[in-house]
């Protein structure tokens, strides 16, 4: 093993958890904007069959990681769980220090670009150094190498089979707001991640 690789690995973990932390926390939280993956999909759960996100998204992130497990081999998880622990660490630090940006709910636009970039910067980096900061993550990485498709492709999957079955329920102009957010960060995710193909190519 390499010490200062995995050192740069973790810290560059511990990077993109406090961004996707800060993020969803000041941008997500404060202007309500919808996600698909896993978090939309409890909030699904919760509305049709009144089932509580505290009970849905542990049992939908266990099935994701132990699908990640399976198919990504036993180095994925070690990266996983640190991802998902500073991830944890960070969004509870920022619930203790509060709103450090002004809440964009009235601009909801703006809003999901900005959470879009978040996500896709913070997640990105977490993936890039071979984490998954939750169960959406996992996934996405697990259908990208099964399926062969890229991993903006896989994201945006999951997240639009969600949102859609979230028109079910939520109004459609906030479904297009979170469709901004997901395709930003879905993007963005790639862009990161093809960084690090490059550079372990040369």
């Amino acid at each position: 093993m390499n010490i200062r690789r995995e050192t740069a690995r973790y810290a560059t973990l511990a990077l993109g958890a406090a961004i996707l932390a800060f993020g969803l926390y000041n941008v997500h939280s404060q202007s309500h904007i919808t996600e698909g993956g896993v978090l939309g999909m409890t909030l699904l759960l919760e509305h049709w069959l009144g089932i509580s996100p505290a009970v849905s998204e542990v049992a939908l992130d266990v099935i994701c990681y132990a699908l990640g497990l399976r198919y990504l081999g036993r180095a994925f998880l070690p990266h996983a769980l640190a991802a998902t622990g500073c991830f944890a660490l960070f969004y509870a630090v920022n619930e203790r220090v509060g709103y450090t940006l002004p809440d964009l709910g009235g601009m909801p636009l703006v809003a999901a670009v900005v959470g879009g970039v978040f996500v896709g910067v913070g997640v990105g980096l977490v993936v890039r150094a071979g984490g998954a900061a939750g169960g959406d993550d996992a996934l996405a990485l697990v259908l990208s190498k099964k399926l062969g498709w890229k991993l903006p492709t896989a994201y945006l999957a999951t997240d639009l089979t969600v949102l859609l079955l979230s028109l079910s329920y939520i109004p459609p102009v906030k479904i297009a707001c979170s469709l901004v957010t997901v395709t930003i960060s879905s993007l963005l995710i790639g862009k990161l991640e093809g960084r690090e193909k490059e550079k372990a190519a040369e």
